[in-house]
């Protein structure tokens, strides 16, 4: 037996996202979003299910605060609905929708959690996608103001703020594969939509600098690990291109002030270039506090032409999967963590998302999710292999805390660590919420 140990001053939570636990997507002023759209239209999302309800965590703040304080975290990361805060984007704000984030953040501050708050988790108002989106430069100048309302108006309250939860998908995921709103297929789109996250945030940490406020502010890619099948030149090129598509990409420009020369040339042969305005790198390029990483997956690749963008192709390697059909591969975690301090140094990183898919149903009010508590065995295992390894690890936050609306999945997959019956909205604490209680609580598990 071995035990696996964490620095006392780690720290520990969960986390969620507006639209995928908040519901009352129609109630007190909230204005609609591209998600809200992307689930009226048939087809995209399983079920044809929508965010409408979800977790009911809107009007079931205490009662999900109550669940966190149970679970003893230190910290829990939200994000805010960009469109219930400015229901068109911009203009006149809605008083109900901030009343809703003010009494959320009292209530954990109430019971000893600190808030993480995430600006942006993909829910764009619908009327500014009307206007372009993010292709439109314009979005930039609405959302830092959008986010300069939040730094003022929660100043005292929230000292650690995320820009954007995974740019990647937010691009490339959404403007590329279609597969995340708004569900368009156009790479030329997605390199600028990317782009303009960049500046976006950029310009949001200069304006929290320009504020003076106290707190950190940082962003939060998410991440994977493509391994070489073999040392052959072109499975290592390939995979190095896998990896930097969301690692090089959303890194280089913040921490480096450039995009990686190797990937501007491989989207040059696609006909595809970076829309960079004077001034853009430097926007981008501002020192910012903590790095989130969000990962879950990986897997051995190996080159195979016209294989996807970046003629690479995964390789079967009977790693076992989680009911999403994703590789259980904590060394990936491991290789990744180190690489990050490699490249970027000794940057602050919290884990702002990590977990696994496990359908499991209540038995008698129980859910044995035992396959979850072994994946976060293994990770937790690869996270402490990384801090033992020098990398600079604050903290740890499961994905999720409940169940809720997994995206274009809808409601058929579930990630949380508390079960939730989307009928009755009942919460059941599963397996694997006590024993990440335990884990907190003795900062310690055995192996």
């Amino acid at each position: 037996m071995t035990i696996i140990k964490f620095p006392a001053n780690m720290k520990w939570g969960a986390a969620t996202a507006s639209y995928q636990i908040e519901g009352a997507t129609k109630e007190d002023g909230r204005g609609k979003s591209i998600w809200d759209t992307f689930c009226e239209t048939p087809g995209k999302v399983v079920n044809g299910d929508s965010g409408e309800v979800a977790c009911d965590s809107y009007h079931r703040v205490d009662e999900d605060v109550a669940i966190m304080k149970d679970l003893g975290i230190d910290t829990y990361r939200f994000s805010i609905a960009w469109p219930r805060v400015f229901p068109v984007g911009r203009g006149e704000v809605n008083e109900k929708g901030l009343a809703y984030y003010h009494r959320l953040v009292d209530a954990l501050l109430e019971n000893g959690i600190e808030p993480m708050v995430t600006l942006y988790h993909w829910d764009l108002p619908q009327a500014l996608q009307d206007q372009g989106g993010w292709d439109n430069r314009d979005t930039i100048d609405a959302f830092v103001d959008y986010a300069e309302l939040m730094f003022k108006e929660f100043s005292g309250k929230v000292n650690k703020w995320i820009t954007f939860n995974e740019p990647w998908c937010v691009s490339f995921l959404s403007n590329y594969e279609g597969r995340h709103a708004p569900g368009n297929q156009d790479l030329q789109l997605a390199v600028n939509v990317a782009h303009h996250l960049h500046v976006a945030h950029g310009r949001t940490v200069q304006k929290f600098r320009t504020l003076g406020l106290d707190g950190e502010i940082g962003y939060a890619p998410n991440v994977t690990w493509y391994e070489p099948y073999s040392n052959k030149e072109e499975d290592v090129l390939a995979c190095q291109r896998g990896n930097a598509e969301l690692i090089e990409w959303f890194f280089d420009p913040v921490f480096k002030g450039s995009y990686p020369q190797f990937m501007v040339d491989w989207f040059a042969k696609k006909g595809v270039h970076v829309p960079i305005l004077d001034g853009d790198m430097e926007d981008i390029r501002q020192p910012i506090d903590f790095v989130g990483i969000n990962y879950y997956t990986g897997g051995v690749a190996k080159y195979k032409e016209n294989s996807g963008l970046f003629d690479l192709e995964p390789v079967d390697m009977g790693y076992e999967k989680t009911d999403i059909g994703w590789n259980i591969y904590p060394e990936g975690f491991y290789k990744v963590l180190t690489y990050l301090t490699e490249q970027y140094g000794q940057v602050p990183i919290y884990i702002t998302e990590n977990g696994s898919c496990y359908n499991d149903e209540p038995v008698e009010g129980r859910v044995r999710d035992d396959r979850r508590i072994a994946y976060l065995k293994q990770h937790l295992t690869s996270l402490s292999r990384s801090i033992e390894s020098g990398v600079n690890i604050k903290g740890y936050l499961s994905w999720s805390l409940m169940d809720n609306f997994e995206w274009a999945e809808g409601y058929s997959m579930r990630f949380g660590i508390v079960y939730v019956n989307y009928r009755t909205l009942e919460r059941i604490k599963k397996d694997s919420f006590y024993w990440f209680k335990q884990t907190i609580r003795n900062r310690w598990f055995d192996v």
